[in-house]
């Protein structure tokens, strides 16, 4: 059997969530019985007749906080919401690797220079960590939130939205806050982590906040982004970790010609 830290196993799991969009394309029909802040968001997010997908292949560039330092970074992502994800980046040239979950199991592997590994983890904290990316970064596939796919929402205010969901037989709140034509302005969800380096895991809040949103193809997404832990308290300004922006994005079943803005 193939590792799944080898490059090949990365090529391999990257092919397996490339999943094809469901039938028939999106519609009023998609929003019936949702409250109406719901599908405020629903209608910002997806243009009427866009393919309902499942999964994207998404670019990035930003700056990565290490040691303190904010390095600049450059990442590919292969991502499906409700099945998982492969990220390769490289930060500051010199650091590349990945992170990638799917089937409950989640991993990392990250080298220096491609020859010193500087971090490589897997485990049950990983996978339930891993888990929680990946339904945080549900955002950039808006389709992939419809109540076709088994996720439950509920407005809590005109302005309040949470999005119930079920990953490998975990159960996640995604929360997000729009704005008055239904943009997200942020999200956050208790996340497994160990953001403090403690060596005590637990659930801390983990989450983004919008600084541009921008339109690809037939989705709008927040696009230039913060994230984070303890989003929303005082502990924000050292729990934000990423700065980054989405440079390209397309669903796996249009064409190359839909990858920009």
């Amino acid at each position: 059997m193939t590792s799944m830290t080898s490059t090949d196993g990365l090529d391999s799991l990257e092919q397996r969530l490339r999943r094809p969009a469901d039938p028939g394309r999106f519609s009023d029909d998609e929003l019936a019985g949702l409250p109406g802040p719901v599908a405020r968001y629903f209608r910002a997010a997806i243009a009427p007749g866009a393919p309902l997908a499942r999964a994207v292949d998404v670019d990035m560039r930003g700056h990565l906080k290490l040691n303190r330092r904010w390095l600049p970074l450059r990442a590919h992502e292969v991502f499906a919401p409700h099945v998982g994800f492969v990220w390769r980046a490289r930060v500051a040239v010199v650091i590349a690797g990945s992170d990638r979950y799917a089937d409950a199991h989640g991993a990392m592997d990250w080298k220096l220079l491609r020859l010193f590994r500087v971090a490589r983890a897997a485990g049950p904290d990983v996978a339930r960590n891993s888990a929680a990316r990946a339904v945080a970064e549900a955002v950039w596939v808006p389709t992939a939130l419809l109540p076709r796919f088994g996720v439950r929402w509920q407005a809590e205010t005109q302005r309040e939205l949470t999005a119930r969901l079920t990953l490998d037989g975990t159960d996640f709140e995604l929360h997000l806050r729009i704005d008055d034509e239904g943009g997200v302005e942020s999200m956050w969800l208790d996340r497994w982590g160990d953001p403090d380096q403690s060596g005590d895991w637990a659930e801390h809040r983990f989450g983004m906040q919008t600084i541009e949103t921008r339109t690809f193809g037939s989705s709008t997404i927040p696009a230039v982004v913060r994230v984070g832990w303890f989003p929303d308290t005082a502990r924000w300004a050292e729990g934000e970790f990423i700065r980054c922006g989405v440079t390209a994005l397309a669903p796996v079943d249009t064409s190359r010609e839909d990858l920009h803005p």
